[in-house]
């Protein structure tokens, strides 16, 4: 046997000696994938000592090279064997540990979640609107073209019946004349109201909306708020009385607040809301920078009217002797001057940073 021979043997033998004892004293997984990678890896100790091979002479290459085979698949089953006892060591101490109480409490402090503010300030509107005689009722976000918009008195043309203003929806087995959408505002409560019950009623509803509208002020998807009143002899004082009011316990005694009149389909009058805008801040009311209200120092929060006969007639209610208004409005818009968010698109966003300020 050659010198360079002999000592490749001599070194893998007292290798496979060292890391068996290695292995023997680790005592946890990772001490002893560690001891492996230090032997048998790209640049452990079984490839270093294989770097005298060249030196071996021909006729005794492949008896090296068995004895190099051997050693490591020793070396591979002494580490299994051990990573197996170590595994096999771990599952029996959990199984005769102490019974752990998965009720106990966490031991680190977690934060309570809270209601989103959009989802806060509907809730506080509804009260508002509830501590006034309201009523709260619901309807479905998807709904048929004649409850959204032809039995509001809405004509054929208008423009928010066209393909760019709403989303019309395909529902599985639902009748095509019926012309299912994504429902444009909550005054479709007040249509299913109407239609089911008889007068007096006080009935205020909020949910989610869409409409194809996307920029600083105006979101695809929002929440609105919609309510009527329906009476005897109801005039539109009882309604600027009712709106200054919910305005007052908003926002605040101090709070302006104008009446605009404004054209709505479904009512006659019609008229705009507006309250004075948040982010000017100054006594004219006005700030020629302010791109939210657009120098005008104002925002428009709702819009409402008298209730229009023809609405009246689409739901069975007779106009001769009952009259009634009715408002809407979007939350978001009441969110962003009560907390003084200049874009609306930061609502849905859903950034905690922003979210954990409310």
């Amino acid at each position: 046997m050659s010198d360079a021979s002999g000592s490749i043997e001599a070194g893998l033998e007292a290798l496979s000696e060292r890391y068996r004892q290695r292995f023997a004293d680790a005592d946890d997984e990772l001490a002893l994938r560690g001891a492996r990678a230090e032997v048998l890896g790209k640049k452990g100790e079984l490839t270093t000592a294989l770097r005298g091979m060249k030196d071996v002479a021909p006729d005794q290459k492949k008896s090296v090279g068995e004895l190099v085979n051997r050693v490591r698949a020793s070396i591979e089953d002494m580490f299994e064997a051990r990573l197996a006892a170590l595994r096999q060591g771990m599952l029996e101490a959990e199984l005769n540990a102490r019974p752990f109480d998965l009720s106990l409490p966490g031991r680190l402090p977690v934060g309570r979640g809270h209601l989103h503010p959009v989802r806060q300030v509907m809730d506080e509107i509804l009260d508002i609107f509830k501590s006034l005689g309201f009523e709260a009722s619901w309807g479905p976000e998807v709904e048929v073209e004649a409850n959204n918009f032809t039995k509001l008195a809405f004509p054929p043309d208008h423009p928010a019946t066209d393909m760019q203003d709403t989303f019309w929806v395909d529902v599985a087995g639902a009748d095509p004349a019926a012309r299912p959408l994504l429902r444009t505002h909550t005054s479709n409560v007040q249509v299913r109201e109407m239609s089911s019950r008889k007068p007096p009623m006080a009935v205020v509803s909020g949910g989610a909306v869409y409409r194809r509208d996307d920029d600083v002020t105006h979101s695809p998807m929002f929440h609105q708020i919609e309510g009527f009143l329906v009476d005897q002899r109801v005039s539109f004082a009882e309604l600027k009385g009712v709106l200054t009011a919910f305005a007052q316990r908003l926002y605040g005694p101090d709070t302006p607040v104008r009446f605009r009149p404004s054209y709505f389909p479904f009512v006659e009058p019609g008229a705009e809301v507006d309250v004075g805008c948040v982010f000017c801040k100054v006594e004219d009311g006005t700030r020629a920078s302010c791109r939210v209200c657009k120098t005008s120092g104002w925002l428009e929060i709702l819009g409402c009217g008298m209730i229009h006969p023809e609405v009246f007639r689409h739901c069975g209610i007779d106009a001769e002797a009952y009259t009634g208004f009715a408002f809407g409005m979007g939350v978001e818009r009441v969110a962003m001057l009560r907390y003084g968010i200049p874009d609306i698109r930061v609502l849905f966003e859903n950034d905690p940073r922003f979210l954990a300020q409310f």
